[in-house]
């Protein structure tokens, strides 16, 4: 992340007010209080931070976004592709940490949490960007070659290629990621690359750790399916 984003953060408009509004509110106590804070999770980081900024330490939000804004960047890039607004996305998911500061209680590590943000804007964005049109696997293509699409690095683990390194090859790989249906992308993307355990991921999209297991191995089998049809292709022309 740019190290003005927190100059940025403070031009929009939204962002002053809400800045505003919480620096002046009193302390939140009770069950989500630091006192009453679940063992489970006091000694995570960034549990530690936001109930500090939950307490009126203002400059426990700016570390909780020099901490986790890069993470942020990261998993919307996966989630919606190499998008230029990518950074009023980052933007949005921390204004929304803003207005649940009064509110916040640990029940689970703050980056959960916080994947649980960052799951529900891209779920509404991807939502809403579907409703302007249909997306195709040709698209997704095109995506890739003018940079957009998801954006994976090693996606060829497990997947029937032997020469991932070819372009058009990569470019199938990201479009079958990018088409798969959106639960099992996400959760994929939770699974392999941020390298969650199944029952954190559950909570980050809202599922059961059974059914997300099932989603993972879905997606994989999808992949699988998606990619060797384009093998084929591939050897008959």
């Amino acid at each position: 992340m740019p190290q003005s984003f927190m100059w940025l953060m403070g031009q929009r408009p939204e962002c002053r007010k809400a800045l505003r509004k919480t620096a002046t509110s009193p302390a939140r106590h009770g069950s989500g209080g630091v006192q009453h804070m679940k063992s489970d999770f006091q000694a995570d980081p960034g549990v530690r931070l936001m109930m500090a900024y939950q307490g009126g330490d203002e400059a426990a939000f700016d570390e909780l976004v020099q901490r986790y804004s890069g993470q942020v960047f990261a998993l919307l890039t996966r989630f919606l592709g190499r998008r230029s607004d990518r950074e009023d996305f980052v933007q949005e998911v921390f204004l929304r940490v803003v207005r649940a500061r009064e509110r916040y209680t640990p029940t689970a590590r703050f980056s959960t949490w916080l994947y649980r943000i960052v799951f529900n804007l891209s779920v509404n964005e991807t939502e809403r960007k579907a409703g302007k049109g249909q997306v195709t696997m040709s698209s997704l293509v095109k995506d890739q070659e003018e940079g957009g699409g998801v954006d994976f690095e090693d996606e060829d683990a497990e997947l029937p290629s032997d020469n991932l390194e070819r372009l058009d090859v990569v470019q199938a790989v990201q479009a079958a990621i990018a088409a798969l249906p959106e639960a099992q992308r996400m959760a994929l993307v939770l699974a392999k690359y941020e390298e969650l355990p199944y029952d954190e991921i559950g909570r980050v999209v809202g599922s059961s750790e059974k059914a997300v297991k099932s989603m993972v191995h879905r997606a994989r089998e999808n992949l699988r399916a998606s990619l060797a049809a384009f093998m084929e292709e591939e050897q008959a022309s």
